[in-house]
């Protein structure tokens, strides 16, 4: 296999695994593009080898840095704007658990939170209750878990998650 032919098949591949992790497609084959590139891009660079507008560039390297997975990365004596993905892998994963985190978990613990305080003494007030209850509690769960691994050094997490399949 060829060069160009792998870094398609990579590029493809990770654009799929991005919609898995809450990113768009585009935004993520971005982000697989800056990964594998030896040197900062600027974004004509990305428009022409992902076949995308300006606008879609702009908007999805944005987004890459909000996430805090890529980075501008001047270059001395020149105008346009470079970027950079973070390239440890370990790293961008905790990155990208954060943002889910903040975007959807926390959210989702405010308004269960919320729901709480629903008044009646029904048994349909009781259910309702109850099962929210039981989801709070699991997304608690949840959210310490994300703690640990936010905090847990990389091979200590991956020894440990070896260790489970032994």
């Amino acid at each position: 296999m060829q060069i160009d032919e792998a870094t398609e098949k990579f590029i493809n591949a990770w654009g799929t695994l991005g919609t898995n992790w809450g990113i768009n497609r585009t935004m993520a084959q971005i982000h697989a593009l800056l990964l594998i590139s030896p040197e900062p891009l600027c974004t004509e660079d990305i428009m022409e080898k992902l076949q995308i507008s300006r606008g879609n560039a702009n908007m999805n390297i944005r987004a890459l840095i909000d996430w805090g997975i890529a980075n501008k990365s001047p270059k001395t004596g020149e105008r346009k704007e470079y970027f950079e993905a973070e390239k440890d892998i370990w790293a961008v994963s905790v990155q990208v658990l954060r943002e889910r985190r903040k975007r959807e978990l926390e959210p989702m613990l405010k308004a269960l939170s919320q729901l709480q305080e629903v008044s009646g003494e029904t048994e349909q007030v009781k259910e309702f209750k109850k099962v929210t209850s039981e989801i709070k509690e699991f997304a608690g769960k949840a959210e310490t878990l994300l703690d640990t691994i936010q905090k847990a050094d990389q091979n200590w997490f991956f020894s440990s998650i070896i260790k489970l399949f032994k």
